[in-house]
């Protein structure tokens, strides 16, 4: 008899865990979350402006944007002709700021935490309206070597990358 209760009571823990389970996931989508099909849209990217004295962001920064539109999938990048809506940016600044300082000394910076900013501006063909139009910005970590200039070049695509997946996250979930 109290083996029949404590089958029935491990029964009801489980069931309720599953329960509790599935529901958290009630409402995950797969694709799009803004109501499109997927591709069913089109983005060109034209080549972002480096307002910075940085060499090179911009490349970094229009490779990893476009990279991460095909794989986001949300929409389809256009290489040639019309698209539906058409990306400008310009990379207005590349800073960067001490986070961890080597021990026993209060000046020297051991990590640094890296922003890169750019104004965006996303513009739908059909109506000639901005639907997007704000700064966006990347950062990354980076650890202090011999040379801080090298670990900044080395950490740039990452920091494109992050830029990217922002400018993207903005784009796929924007109300268009």
């Amino acid at each position: 008899m109290k083996s029949e209760v404590m089958k029935r009571a491990v029964a009801g823990v489980f069931g309720l865990g599953a329960a509790l389970l599935l529901s958290g996931c009630a409402s995950y989508q797969l694709g799009p979350t803004n109501g499109l099909e997927a591709g069913a849209r089109s983005v060109r990217v034209n080549f972002f402006e480096n307002q910075t004295d940085e060499p090179r962001l911009a490349t970094y920064v229009n490779s990893a944007l476009r990279k991460r539109i095909q794989q986001d999938g949300t929409y389809r990048l256009a290489t040639r002709g019309d698209a539906d809506i058409v990306i400008n940016g310009s990379i207005t600044s590349f800073s960067r700021s001490a986070l961890t300082f080597q021990p026993g000394d209060s000046i020297t910076a051991r990590d640094y935490r890296v922003f890169l900013t750019a104004h965006v501006t996303a513009i739908d063909s059909a109506s000639g309206a901005a639907a997007l139009e704000r700064d966006v910005t990347g950062r990354t970590t980076i650890r202090v070597g011999a040379d801080l200039g090298s670990v900044e070049r080395q950490a740039t695509p990452l920091l494109a990358e992050d830029l990217a997946r922002n400018i993207t996250a903005l784009l796929a979930d924007g109300s268009w």
